[in-house]
């Protein structure tokens, strides 16, 4: 439970304890780093875990499916088309048909329980700072660094999507849903996703391995490694203020090297 795993699950994980729910089940790609983490954490706490993979099974399983299957989640496939329809209520009955009472956890953990433990990352930051980052997948994390500043400094993100305009409305809405505010100091940067999701151009390769020689700070390409690509190059072309602090929040998702790689 890397990264920003651990506060996109805790109050979900005291919620599903709350309504005696034994069982998570969650959705994700065959790569997710929330399918991992999930499964993690119902070993961990002693919650039955499900996984509804994007696609269909490929054996032998990659790495973090390998993980997963291993503490304990049980797989199950869903094909591209039915899996984009899988917040409708004609696939979430059949699940509940076929897998009976279960905990909903969304896809990358997102939603206003997501929000509230994401806000706390805030006051774990002990330095003044001008400027937080954050990569978005889903926006939950961003939501929940914008509501933890609560008016104050600026939070930025790095769609790592292509085509991820929605990303700027689904922040607003989790800001609202949450606690009534949108804020205005933020933003998301849609410019550094670089071929769109789980693409890695040779150009970010380079970035990702340059950074952590020089930094001895082991990053991934899919997230963490595109938005300080994009902080970087904003640095260069001025779209910071000088003299400002800049924190940048590195989300994990190192398990995910092992199946890039493998």
């Amino acid at each position: 439970m890397s990264g920003n795993k651990w506060h996109k699950l805790k109050y979900n994980l005291q919620e599903a304890t709350r309504q005696r729910k034994r069982t998570l089940l969650t959705f994700g790609g065959a790569y997710s780093n929330h399918i991992y983490a999930v499964a993690a954490a119902g070993k961990i706490f002693n919650f039955n875990t499900i996984g509804i993979i994007r696609g269909e099974e490929h054996l032998p399983l990659n790495p973090t499916l390998s993980f997963a299957k291993e503490k304990g989640m049980e797989l199950f496939y869903l094909d591209r088309t039915s899996y984009r329809k899988k917040n409708l209520p004609e696939i979430i009955n059949k699940l509940q048909e076929k897998f009976s009472d279960f905990y909903l956890l969304p896809e990358g953990g997102t939603n206003e329980l997501a929000v509230k433990g994401c806000s706390e990352i805030i006051n774990k930051i002990n330095i003044d700072f001008d400027y937080i980052c954050c990569p978005c997948g889903t926006g939950g994390t961003l939501a929940g660094l914008i509501s933890g500043l609560n008016g104050n400094n600026f939070a930025l993100g790095f769609a790592v999507l292509k085509g991820a305009l929605f990303l700027k409305v689904n922040v607003q809405s989790l800001l609202q849903n949450s606690n009534g505010n949108s804020f205005k100091n933020w933003d998301i940067n849609l410019d550094y996703h670089l071929g769109g999701y789980a693409r890695v151009k040779l150009e970010l390769m380079d970035f990702v391995n340059r950074f952590t020689s020089l930094t001895n700070i082991p990053i991934e390409p899919i997230y963490t490694g595109k938005m300080l690509f994009g902080i970087y190059d904003q640095v260069s072309k001025g779209y910071f203020k000088d003299g400002s602090c800049i924190i940048a929040i590195h989300t994990g998702g190192l398990q995910g090297l092992r199946g890039l790689f493998a």
